[in-house]
């Protein structure tokens, strides 16, 4: 079955302030859509709100992934349904190793007595961990601990391989990598597209799109969606700025506090 992600009139709140101020957005699985925006228009915000972080209140509107509605749901009932958040800022996790947590997450999203055999999770994870060129031994270390920046975002990737999840939301996943390594990301994201599942990056550069062709390109300012086109979008934002977009909108040049 085709995915399909809808999120409509979606606001929300960070200590009673409005970050998100009505995002509407559907992402049908095959797409890619990426967000831009300057610092502080609500782009981190609505990665973190769609995924249940409890320090952001959803107050208004909806968001229902394959007809079911996300935000009745708890951040682990979010996951199993299929949702998938890359984050900006990589957690580190002492006394998990990186097998031990990935694996506990792909049997979380299984039903009782189908969990995958330790034999099956130990060649796919190594597949994949070939397919990102990581080293082995990562397996075995602590979940991101002692990881560089640019090792981190692989291990988000290894995840998403793993986890197979039917709405992919990558926040800043190339902040921090250098060339080599954002081109190993970005072919790991490209070997997951399917119509099974829809991608929604989240980018401050156009430098990640050059590896991924988005689909759909969306220009967040003030917590909403101001602008969407297609790729061409991006490349004009890298080249001009989003001066000419506040410019053409007759935004005034403030932001709403928050990624």
């Amino acid at each position: 079955m085709s995915t399909k992600f809808v999120i409509d009139g979606l606001k929300a709140t960070i200590d009673n302030k409005e970050i998100l101020k009505g995002i509407n957005l559907e992402i049908k699985g095959g797409e890619i859509h990426a967000i831009m925006g300057p610092n502080g228009t609500g782009k981190s915000t609505l990665a973190s709100a769609l995924m249940g972080h409890p320090k952001y209140e959803v107050t208004e509107g909806s968001a229902e992934l394959n007809g079911e509605d996300l935000l009745e749901m708890e951040v682990d009932e979010r996951a199993r349904a299929g949702m998938f958040l890359a984050m900006q800022y990589p957690s580190e996790i002492s006394g998990v190793t990186n097998s031990d947590f990935l694996r506990s997450a792909i049997n979380a999203r299984r039903e009782e007595g189908n969990e995958i055999s330790l034999i099956k999770f130990i060649r796919q994870m190594e597949a994949k961990m070939k397919e990102l060129d990581m080293n082995p031994e990562f397996a075995h270390r602590y979940l991101n601990e002692g990881f560089s920046g640019g090792e981190k975002k692989r291990n988000e990737i290894l995840q998403m391989l793993l986890l197979d999840p039917k709405i992919v939301i990558l926040d800043e996943i190339d902040s921090g990598l250098d060339i080599d390594a954002l081109k190993i990301v970005a072919a790991g994201v490209n070997s997951m597209r399917s119509e099974e599942r829809g991608f929604l990056i989240i980018t401050h550069y156009q430098r990640l799109l050059n590896y991924i062709t988005p689909d759909y390109v969306h220009v967040m300012m003030q917590g909403r969606i101001v602008k969407s086109g297609g790729p061409e979008l991006a490349q004009r934002l890298e080249n001009e700025g989003y001066d000419w977009v506040k410019e053409e909108l007759g935004i005034v040049d403030e932001t709403v506090g928050q990624a």
